[in-house]
């Protein structure tokens, strides 16, 4: 049984009133991780120069940007 699937049944055996606490901490545990992902993007962005996202820019289209027929 995965850990998804243990939580769930934890929370059906809960009554109605620890459900709503359940919910309630699930739902903060989401926001902070968003807002701890939004924190890790705002401190990477803008850490390349002009040049050093222009190099990456172009390696990644080089790269990433081709359609390998054979490959699907």
């Amino acid at each position: 049984m995965s850990t998804l699937e243990m939580i769930v049944e934890d929370l059906r055996a809960l009554p109605p009133p620890k459900l709503e606490e359940a919910a309630t901490l699930i739902h903060r545990l989401r926001e902070n991780a968003r807002t701890d992902r939004f924190a890790a993007l705002e401190r990477s962005a803008g850490i390349l120069s002009d040049k050093e996202g222009a190099e990456l820019e172009r390696v990644i289209e080089d790269g990433c940007e081709k359609i390998d027929a054979r490959d699907w």
